[in-house]
């Protein structure tokens, strides 16, 4: 029984060193293999519409290009009836994309790095502001806060219109007419 004791003894006194242990194997890893820290690469991207017509758009890669080793963008313009392929490589160019149309611009972007692709892909709807004479995003222009509901004054005059909504001079007999907005009808 003193044998067992003395073991179980010896044990218990290496638990602290075993836990020692893995804590210096820990903060090794940490400071040998640092973790790479992910990157969301799709935020630093953006677009810039040119001034003028036609429509012609930009696209940036804000402060990430020498991070990626390359990027392919795809960019379409749709109107009410069809989407359209930009001329020309950035930057883009609609020409069938008329000023009177609401315009979907969305770009898809393919960045590639280490082996890894990462997909970004961007909508917005534009309009042509005359005042700039550019396309601007149309959620910019000020969303709709409230719908008042129209009021009127009630007018009793006791004018008489038939159901046509001419105005009669003698009550009619036998026909329906309307004053002051109620129906009425004579024999």
């Amino acid at each position: 029984m003193k044998k067992f004791i003395t073991d179980i003894h010896q044990h218990v006194n290496l638990i602290p060193l075993a836990v020692n242990l893995l804590l210096v194997i820990i903060i090794m890893f940490t400071i040998v293999l640092p973790g790479k820290a992910q990157t969301n690469y799709c935020d630093s991207l953006s677009y810039t519409v040119l001034e003028g017509l036609p429509l012609t758009v930009h696209v940036e890669a804000n402060g990430i290009s020498n991070m990626v080793d390359s990027i392919e963008w795809y960019t379409t313009a749709c109107n009410s009836v069809t989407c359209y392929l930009p001329q020309g490589n950035n930057p883009y160019s609609f020409p069938s994309i008329n000023m009177t149309d609401t315009v979907k611009f969305c770009y898809d972007a393919y960045i590639y790095t280490s082996n890894v692709i990462e997909v970004c892909n961007h909508c917005d709807s534009l309009i042509f502001d005359y005042t700039d004479s550019t396309y601007v995003s149309f959620s910019t222009q000020g969303n709709t806060t409230s719908i008042n509901e129209l009021t009127f004054n009630k007018i009793n005059n006791n004018k008489m219109y038939d159901l046509l909504g001419r105005e009669l001079n003698e009550i009619p007999v036998g026909t329906m007419y309307i004053r002051n907005n109620k129906l009425y009808i004579t024999k």
